[in-house]
């Protein structure tokens, strides 16, 4: 008897080697196999990732609101709806999201919403709003260099 979430989740992996790898192309259609054999929440959200890269971002938003009517606990969409929005510089409908990612019960790396929460507010020039995400973000990630050059900027941006 065929195991079909086996074969979607090895479907998955597989799209997500050919993304890594670039090649955008085929990456989205293993996820298209992988959803079609079985949808799951991850591969809405890196098919979603996959167009985003690409730059068609109403197409990545798209798959990521299939991906939270699967799995609305899934934190990943959220984070990349935000990042997505933060792109086409519509900063105040991102921040909703970002702030569902960072209370979202399953998300890792949990710090990525705060850094784009923090670039939201740097560029609607709220320094320390941004300053108070980054210092949340090194909480959660220390060693995260791209927060500390943040928190860096920030800082001199403030003296």
């Amino acid at each position: 008897m065929r195991d079909v979430k086996r074969d979607a989740q090895e479907l998955l992996k597989q799209a997500y080697q050919a993304h890594i790898s670039g090649d955008l192309k085929k990456a989205i259609e293993l996820y298209k196999q992988s959803i079609d054999t079985y949808p799951t929440a991850e591969a809405y959200t890196y098919m979603g990732w996959a167009y985003s890269m690409m730059g068609e971002f109403d197409k990545a938003i798209e798959l990521c609101l299939k991906a939270i009517e699967i799995d609305p606990d899934f934190g990943n969409p959220y984070n990349d709806i935000g990042s997505y929005l933060l792109a086409l510089g519509r900063l105040e409908e991102a921040i909703p999201w970002l702030k569902r990612a960072i209370t979202a019960k399953r998300y890792e790396p949990r710090h990525y919403p705060h850094i784009n929460l923090a670039r939201v507010y740097l560029t609607q020039g709220r320094l320390y709003d941004a300053l108070l995400e980054v210092e949340n973000a090194l909480r959660l990630a220390p060693d995260y260099k791209p927060a500390h050059i943040l928190r860096h900027q920030i800082l001199g941006m403030l003296n």
